[in-house]
């Protein structure tokens, strides 16, 4: 006695089904199929997509972008400054020596435009400066000995002394001596300074393209001796008057003197190689990069010290100085014509123009008043012919069923 199979669950049949499904449509072909919509509106809106899309691609891309270019950003870049000049302060002559920190005349370098200097300081034991936290007094008491502020100007003996000036009493610290704001003398150097001239020498190379220029005139003659910078007619004489660059950046220049700044030269080498060499000219802009209106770093100075010997005694003269310094910063980029990159914004643009046609399918089959009817006419599916052979001829294996009601011609001619 045969033992009856149990009968797959309907679940499983369904899943199989639906894998069948699956892989029967992995093997179909989808085609556009073209359906032409008269409607006025629609067919503007279709063609104002596509001419925005156009003059995009057009005017920006090709003509503003130059995207038909390969390109190089960040030149290979060497700078080389010279300051000259001679001013004078309330007790002496300064020669370019003295005001130009640091003398190797690099993209970065400041002048000196005013100082606050401290004479003769010894090592010795001092009044502490006023301005360090905590360093007032009343009794030695207040002064711990051996203490050492990182803000002050050495550790700290246990006394307590009348400041430099004034009823005001201060630790007594070990170091040089006497202290910065003790005894310190101002001199003002920027009377002359605006007439200083910066020569500045850049020389730029692209590598991706082997070319190299340099911002200075190739000529024979004595042409730097008597020129200076002028936009129009002297573009490739790069010695500029302090006081231009400074007015350039829109600063006062007896203001920016007495506290102190950074001023940005900043040389833009933007060269299109499709042209000649001759195109492709520096572009000089300046501005002031360190923060002007923030009063707690407003400014710019540095501290140094000449040490000498007096007697067989270590003396120092430290000076604090205010100054302008001058920060060359030098950037650009190239471009010359390329395949690669023009075949691919242009194969890019034609993509983009099939934006409108998706667009105006959107609103045909969401918002139009026959849009069901639209829908209809525009997706088809269609058996190919090898498939419905292979189906008439199952058809044609089956064996026929008999019926035993005949089919009515009028009936159906009626259907």
């Amino acid at each position: 006695m045969a033992v009856p199979q149990p009968k797959p669950l309907a679940g499983v049949a369904a899943v199989r089904r639906l894998a069948r499904g699956c892989w029967s449509a992995f093997w179909d072909y989808e085609t556009p199929k073209v359906v032409v919509v008269r409607n006025r509106r629609l067919g503007v809106l279709y063609r104002s997509v596509q001419l925005l899309i156009l003059l995009y691609f057009v005017w920006y891309v090709f003509l503003v972008q130059k995207s038909y270019q390969d390109r190089e950003t960040g030149p290979e870049s060497s700078i080389i400054s010279k300051v000259k000049g001679v001013t004078t302060s309330e007790y002496k002559v300064w020669d370019v020596e003295e005001y130009v920190k640091p003398p190797e005349g690099g993209s970065v370098f400041s002048i000196i435009t005013r100082i606050e200097t401290t004479p003769f300081q010894t090592l010795g034991t001092c009044p502490e400066s006023i301005r360090v936290p905590n360093a007032t007094c009343h009794s030695d008491d207040d002064c711990a000995a051996g203490e050492l502020d990182m803000l002050g100007n050495g550790p700290r003996t246990g006394r307590c002394l009348p400041y430099y000036h004034g009823s005001a009493r201060t630790c007594e610290v070990s170091g040089w001596c006497p202290v910065e704001d003790g005894a310190s003398v101002s001199q003002f150097l920027g009377r002359m300074a605006p007439n200083f001239t910066i020569l500045i020498k850049n020389s730029i190379h692209y590598p991706k393209f082997h070319f190299s220029k340099g911002n200075i005139a190739s000529r024979k003659d004595d042409y730097l001796k008597h020129c200076t910078f002028d936009e129009a007619s002297d573009l490739y004489c790069p010695i500029f008057k302090l006081g231009f660059i400074v007015e350039q950046a829109g600063e006062n220049f007896s203001e920016i003197a007495y506290k102190g700044g950074v001023i940005g030269v900043i040389i833009n080498w933007d060269c299109d190689l499709d042209l000649p060499a001759s195109e492709c000219n520096p572009k000089y802009s300046f501005r002031r990069l360190d923060p002007k209106h923030v009063p707690a770093s407003s400014g710019y100075n540095f501290r140094f010290a000449k040490y000498y010997q007096i007697n067989g005694t270590t003396t120092r003269t430290l000076i604090k100085a205010y100054g302008i310094r001058i920060d060359i910063i030098v950037h650009g980029q190239a471009g010359r014509f390329s395949l690669i990159p023009t075949v691919i914004n242009l194969a890019t643009a034609l993509t983009s123009i099939g934006v409108g046609s998706f667009l105006c399918d959107w609103i045909l089959l969401t918002f139009m008043n026959k849009n069901k009817v639209y829908s209809h006419k525009k997706f088809d599916k269609q058996m190919d012919t090898l498939d419905q052979s292979a189906g008439q001829r199952v058809l044609a294996s089956e064996p026929p069923q008999q019926n035993s009601m005949l089919p009515d011609p009028k009936g159906l001619a009626q259907l």
